[in-house]
């Protein structure tokens, strides 16, 4: 079945209205915004790191606990006016049945699954910074009419799917978030900002399998393609817009995304500026976090400050030891290679703690 299978007429016409509206939405969005009345958002969560990563897996272990509340598709696709979007879609909406998500990586999806929208604000918000082939990483400041604009919609967010818990933390999995990760920490300083990563060489070969994943769905399917840039997921296929740390793209001799060692760049280019951040980043080794689920679940709900830190180291057992496919590193630029080394083993110093001996 493909992609776009998965949506009636109605579902694809509904959302290329919404991708369109985007700024009306906001003008909507700031009358809910006085409905609501003034407040500021619970300690949020972002979990934001390079594809691939195990952002997703740490989302799901999050958005299961009482704690907090995260965006699923449910809020699709007025992403932008999640209550009245909910009033209006509460009499049709229907219960469904688990599909395996786009990336053909075997992870389930349903309706009421945690998902990454919230790129949409910022592309209502700042539409320009999404032209060209490349985006560009945000300041270090926040501007004060987007920053008011997230923090209710976050509120409005663990309303929603919260409504007996005032003190609800949103949580999201954003992968963009990576390039403003100094801004949310201005914006909001108390926030937790958690970034897994893997080993550089098999998390670059992950990155170009699901590229040429994606430019195979892209072609054969145009509304994957507008709906994959429509939500802000510009990671792969014929969608991509990698980010340019530092101006990496403009130096890089690796400029193929076909190539192994473009992806290996992406990478070096991305954990090299996280490193720089002084943003208090909570690094999480992927590779720890399935070797000892429990030990890493458990250093976590401390790091987080969880009310019920059991609740998700129960959740260890869902998480399944794994080893990355073993990629030859012939051929690739012995500079680069050494590079990657030397920056896993920064993150691998700041991670955290494992309980093995």
């Amino acid at each position: 079945m493909s992609f776009e299978n998965n949506y009636s007429w109605l579902d694809r016409v509904l959302h290329r209205l919404a991708f369109a509206t985007r700024r009306l939405q906001i003008d909507f969005a700031l009358n809910e915004d006085r409905a609501i009345g003034p407040g500021e958002p619970a300690r949020p969560l972002f979990v934001t790191g390079l594809p691939r990563a195990g952002t997703t897996l740490l989302l799901d272990r999050f958005a299961g606990l009482a704690d907090f509340a995260a965006h699923t598709y449910r809020d699709m696709p007025f992403v932008l006016v999640p209550v009245r979007w909910q009033k209006l879609s509460g009499g049709f909406q229907e219960t469904q049945a688990e599909r395996e998500r786009a990336h053909g990586d075997g992870m389930l999806v349903s309706a009421d699954s945690p998902e990454a929208f919230e790129e949409m604000l910022s592309m209502g918000f700042y539409p320009e910074r999404y032209a060209g082939d490349r985006l560009k990483p945000w300041g270090s400041t926040m501007p004060a009419d987007f920053r008011q604009f997230f923090a209710n919609h976050m509120r409005k967010i663990a309303a929603i799917r919260r409504p007996d818990r005032a003190d609800a933390r949103y949580v999201s999995k954003n992968n963009l978030n990576i390039l403003r990760v100094r801004a949310l920490r201005s914006g909001f300083p108390d926030a937790d900002i958690v970034v897994p990563y893997r080993a550089p060489l098999a998390h670059a070969a992950s990155l170009l399998r699901q590229h040429r994943n994606f430019l195979d769905m892209h072609a054969q399917d145009k509304f994957a393609r507008a709906y994959m840039a429509g939500v802000g997921h510009f990671d792969f296929g014929a969608n991509l817009k990698p980010i340019n740390f530092d101006g990496w793209l403009d130096s890089t001799p690796f400029r193929d995304p076909l190539r192994l060692d473009f992806w290996l760049a992406y990478w070096v280019a991305s954990y090299r500026h996280l490193l720089a951040q002084d943003a208090g980043l909570i690094f999480v080794s992927h590779a720890a976090l399935c070797a000892d689920p429990a030990g890493q679940l458990s250093a976590l709900a401390t790091r987080l400050q969880l009310g019920d830190p059991i609740a998700l180291t129960s959740q260890a057992s869902a998480i399944h030891a794994g080893s990355d496919r073993m990629i030859t590193s012939g051929g690739l630029d012995p500079a680069l290679l050494a590079e990657a080394a030397a920056i896993e083993s920064k993150l691998d110093a700041l991670r955290l703690p494992s309980t093995m001996a």
